[in-house]
Formats: C-alpha cells, sequence, structure tokens
C-alpha cells in the first residue's frame, strides 16, 4: 500500500482537473508512481472554493466507479485542504472531513504571506475536540521560511507536517529544497505528499520523492513517511519522531 494524503485529483471542484478525462490521466499518473490509495482533497473555505463534505464524498463515489469500470488499480478516499479561518471548530462536525473519513486527522492550510494571530488557538482547538492537524506545504509560506523555529514551535504543540514532493526534488527551487532539508533533519517533516493538480503540469512525483529521501538520508525514513501515511488512511496514531528546535545551533 502507498498512500497520497494530498491532492486535487477530482474532477470540477477546484483548480484541479477540469474534466473526468483530466482526472483519469491523473488517476494513471498515480499508479505509475506505485500509488494505490489517494485521499482526495479538494481546497476548502480558502476564499474561492468551497467543498462541503457532501460534495466532496459524491465527487468521490464517482469517480471511484470511473476508475472501478477502467480497470485502473486505485482507490480514492474523501478528505479537504481546508484554509485555516476564525470559525473553523464551530464548523467540525459539520462541513468539515477528517482525511478519509478517519476521525482523527484533518489537513489545514495557512496563507502564503502570513500566520493569522488565530493559529495557535486554532490548533489547539482542534486538538482539544480529538483530532490531529496536519499543516500542508509550510515551505511555501513566507513566515515559516524565515524563520524555522515558528514551524518547530507548531508541531512541538502536537501538528504534524506534510511537504510536497516537487518542493522536496528541487522542482520549486533550490532554496524552498534546501529549507525542506533542514526541516527533515530537524523532524519536523511526517508527510510528503504529492499535491498533483495536473498530469502534466503538476504530477505526483511521490516516486521520485521517496527515492530522493533513500538516496540522501536513509529507507528508514522512506518507511517512517509511507507508514505515517497509512496511519491517517486508518485513523490510527503513531509516535512521531521528536522535534529538534532551531534554537540549538543545529539548522
Amino acid at each position: 500500500m502507498l498512500v497520497d494524503i494530498h491532492n486535487h485529483i477530482l474532477p470540477g471542484l477546484d483548480d484541479g482537473p477540469k474534466s473526468i478525462e483530466e482526472a483519469l490521466l491523473l488517476a494513471t499518473d498515480a499508479v505509475e508512481n506505485g500509488i494505490t490509495h489517494i485521499i482526495a482533497t479538494p481546497h476548502h473555505h480558502d476564499g474561492k472554493y468551497m467543498n462541503a463534505s457532501s460534495v466532496v464524498e459524491e465527487a468521490v463515489f464517482n469517480f471511484n466507479k470511473e476508475l472501478y469500470e477502467r480497470s485502473i488499480p486505485l482507490e480514492i478516499l474523501p478528505g479537504q485542504e481546508t484554509h485555516i479561518y476564525n470559525s473553523l471548530i464551530s464548523d467540525l462536525n459539520k462541513d468539515l472531513l477528517t482525511l478519509a473519513n478517519s476521525g482523527k486527522y484533518i489537513l489545514i492550510e495557512l496563507p502564503i504571506n502570513h500566520i493569522p494571530t488565530y493559529t495557535f488557538d486554532i490548533l489547539f482547538q482542534i486538538q482539544l475536540k480529538g483530532y490531529i492537524p496536519i499543516i500542508v506545504h509550510p515551505e511555501r509560506n513566507m513566515v515559516f521560511r524565515k524563520d524555522k523555529q515558528k514551524l518547530y514551535d507548531i508541531v512541538n504543540k502536537g501538528s504534524l507536517v506534510q511537504v510536497t514532493a516537487s518542493s522536496l526534488i528541487g522542482v520549486n527551487g533550490r532554496a524552498i529544497k534546501r529549507y525542506i532539508k533542514y526541516l527533515v533533519k530537524h523532524n519536523i517533516v511526517h508527510f510528503i505528499s504529492s499535491d498533483s493538480h495536473h498530469h502534466i503540469k503538476r504530477p505526483f512525483l511521490l516516486k521520485a520523492a521517496y527515492q530522493y529521501v533513500r538516496e540522501k538520508f536513509s529507507e528508514g525514513l522512506v518507511s517512517y513517511y509511507s507508514e505515517n501515511a497509512k496511519h491517517v488512511i486508518n485513523g490510527t496514531s503513531f509516535q512521531p519522531k521528536r522535534p529538534i528546535s532551531f534554537k540549538k545551533g543545529r539548522d
């Protein structure tokens, strides 16, 4: 089993595939990357797209039917990439989906150019409700890139982190690649996911990312990331590696 916990494969819901044909091409790309299970995470509450739980679940059902009829060996599960907002907690039991309906993990996106003042409180409240927030692609956030300790503080308080495969292997520039290497070395990364949108412009690249981790770090770290993703699907807990503070002169 190889799991991708963050992508935009469902057609017509956000800035992912515009048609079922494009979505099927992206699904084929996933299979070629060795992926067997995908948690589809369309954008939600980001100021442009609203994809409530019922909408996502219906789209997942319909797309799984298409995959089955075309004999594409891939299973899609429901999720959302929820942009953080100040009334998020009140929607936890309404329009928000836990990843794969696990009842445990929630994907959270932060703005690119700042960290909202209510961020720590929202993440804390999510955990008080019994869920575990996963911060997506922190490498895109200007504040996190400038001050790595802020991301350490979030992880140290119980949130998890997912980085994007393309960023890890350098597609998005050397500076971002180098930044993620620091995060990996400090045990700040818990998942690698594709954040795929298009079979050519933004493909899965998960195979290449895991190979990079294998060559630059270790086979054990590849297993750690892939096993963590399985825990998300199963809704089970795991023991994250202890994060290392950037204040200790280790960066």
